[in-house]
């Protein structure tokens, strides 16, 4: 399904678009044939976030500066519209004012302009990424990104562990607040998905909602749809919430120690957990552990594949991944396959045509990405794209049998080749 507030591209927004199923709009899979191998490009950046795709051979990256966070001082976010091949700058933006420093999102609208939202601001700029309008929003926090409604509109909130959250609406035209800012019931620190006109917040304990109310211009609380998920547990909250099929799914034990890699960064003694809850009643919910081990936590969303009804969770802090076939009707999941030693945490990429999913596993003090087979977890090809920091944000595919995959302090390039070209090399 196209959401129809986003351009129509493969790849317009973060995870592809509001529902976060990581899944490429009408794009084949890389469909690895025996004997080809992954080869990388790379380059590197001020903390890359993540790269969109505009019309075709177009490819955007949003980066931002850190440094200045050390100091207290306001950090500022760029967008670059790069070479799709070799990865270097073609069109860059002015430095974008931000705030407090926390990697925010970019996406392209409908009307074909590009808006991003980090620090406490958020932008409006054309194709040629230059700068037409900006909003001071009304937090002194970071804002972790954004969502567009298929009404055109933008939703975007603070991150919030202590105080509750506020939902802000844009007006995409104008960049101003649509309606009166709306007090969420507790704080926040995921991502917002949306569905249609409806937006989802996982809070810090439970997840809820709410929809667009267009006769009185505001967001309305859904007091009928809400699953408290932490109850009476000693669980730290949950990440972004995947909304695939009739079902949110979304992981907990959130709170970590990330400095370079999620390697036994975990802070609480439990589990992690995958979380299922109805999005026609919340009442049916499932919560199970990934793996079981104590210390698990994750920063990011599961996957979800609506063809197969497989879901693919995993415990970064454990380097473990899980995944399970699901029956809608028993209301089930099922163990599939599994991995052990297996280093992932950044957002995920799946081809529903080929079933491949891309993945990172950090190893050795580098990353390397990695393609899976969804359904049997068989290793089809992997390439060390290197880097200090473990990739925690977010991929994109590209144009032609290849993918982008941004971790912090570089983005690549990642492509079929045949077995004699595969390396990793650095643009000229």
């Amino acid at each position: 399904m196209n959401p129809a507030g986003y351009l129509s591209s493969p790849w317009p927004a973060e995870d592809g678009g509001p529902e976060r199923l990581q899944t490429p709009r009408v794009m084949p899979g890389l469909k690895l044939a025996p004997g080809e191998r992954l080869q990388c490009v790379r380059r590197r950046t001020q903390m890359s976030t993540m790269t969109l795709l505009g019309a075709p051979g177009e490819v955007y990256l949003l980066t931002h500066s850190a440094l200045r966070a050390s100091f207290g001082l306001p950090t500022t976010a760029c967008v670059e519209r790069i070479d799709p091949h070799s990865l270097q700058t073609l069109q860059r933006s002015p430095r974008l004012a931000g705030g407090p420093m926390w990697p925010g999102g970019m996406a392209i609208h409908r009307n074909g302009h590009i808006y991003v939202v980090y620090g406490r601001h958020a932008h409006r700029l054309d194709r040629q990424c230059q700068a037409i309008a900006s909003l001071a929003l009304p937090v002194k926090q970071p804002y972790n990104s954004f969502v567009v409604l298929d009404n055109g509109l933008i939703v975007t909130k603070n991150l919030s562990d202590k105080t509750p959250a506020l939902l802000t609406v844009i007006d995409p035209e104008t960049l101003q607040r649509a309606s009166a800012d709306t007090p969420c019931p507790e704080p926040s620190i995921a991502r917002l998905s949306a569905r249609g006109n409806s937006v989802y917040v996982v809070g810090v304990r439970s997840i809820f909602r709410y929809h667009w109310n267009a006769a009185l211009a505001r967001l309305d609380f859904d007091a009928d749809w809400r699953f408290d998920y932490i109850g009476s547990s000693g669980q730290s909250y949950g990440w972004d919430v995947v909304l695939a099929g009739d079902h949110a799914w979304f992981m907990d034990n959130g709170l970590h120690r990330y400095r370079i890699n999620m390697l036994g960064a975990g802070v609480r003694r439990s589990a992690n957990r995958l979380i299922r809850v109805s999005l026609q009643d919340a009442s049916d919910h499932q919560v199970l552990d990934v793996c079981g081990a104590a210390g698990g936590s994750i920063t990011n969303p599961p996957l979800f594949d609506l063809q197969r009804q497989i879901v693919v969770g995993y415990d970064s802090a454990n380097r473990h991944l899980q995944a399970w076939r699901f029956d809608p009707l028993a209301r089930a999941l099922l163990p599939l396959w599994r991995k052990t030693g297996f280093g992932c945490a950044s957002h995920m990429l799946l081809y529903p045509d080929s079933g491949e999913m891309v993945i990172n596993d950090y190893r050795s003090h580098g990353e390397e990405v990695v393609v899976l087979n969804i359904e049997t977890g068989v290793e089809a090809a992997r390439v060390r794209v290197g880097g200090l920091m473990q990739g925690v944000v977010f991929p994109s595919p590209g144009w032609n049998r290849d993918l982008y995959w941004s971790s912090m302090g570089q983005v690549a390039r990642v492509f079929v080749q045949s077995p004699e070209k595969a390396s990793c090399a650095k643009p000229s």
